[in-house]
């Protein structure tokens, strides 16, 4: 894996927050960095990715899916309200 270098300026107080994170957790700096990237790019993937699939979505059908759903199944012992 090839690795790149990047100047990173953070505001004061976000880096000592940073600093004391990593330390709590046993990690370096760096690495606490680099996960927080990673999951941050996750969740936007994440994101993209669902609204994608809703702009794709047939509301009426899946509708008379749910509509159908349960029909015919007596309840279950532990379906009960409580």
């Amino acid at each position: 894996m090839r690795k790149s270098n990047v100047a990173l300026r953070l505001l004061p107080s976000l880096l000592e927050e940073a600093k004391r994170v990593a330390q709590t957790e046993g990690v370096a700096l760096n690495q606490l960095i680099n996960v927080a990237v990673a999951e941050k790019l996750s969740a936007l993937r994440t994101d993209d990715y669902f609204q994608e699939r809703a702009a794709r979505a047939n509301l009426g059908r899946a509708k008379r899916i749910l509509k159908k759903a349960g029909r015919g199944n007596s309840p279950l012992p532990g379906d009960e309200i409580q």
